[in-house]
């Protein structure tokens, strides 16, 4: 769970910085659609990963008191 939350930020950060760049700087329409159509999915997808990477206390007792044995 760790590898994923630390992923899921740096994806997150650099979708919101070329977000950020592309609103600020003057670049050829063709880059703002770029931008747009790689990084605007990828920063829903990093924080829907993110609140999906984050458990309740509830499930991390469960998961304490009960760990997982097979079937």
């Amino acid at each position: 769970m760790d590898q994923l939350k630390i992923i899921s930020w740096f994806m997150f950060i650099i979708s919101v910085g070329a977000i950020i760049y592309a609103l600020i700087f003057n670049i050829p329409d063709w880059m703002v659609y770029g931008i747009s159509l790689i990084f605007l999915p990828t920063g829903i997808l990093s924080f829907g990963l993110l609140a999906m990477a984050r458990g309740s206390k509830e499930e991390e007792e469960d998961k304490r008191k009960e760990p997982f044995i097979g079937y």
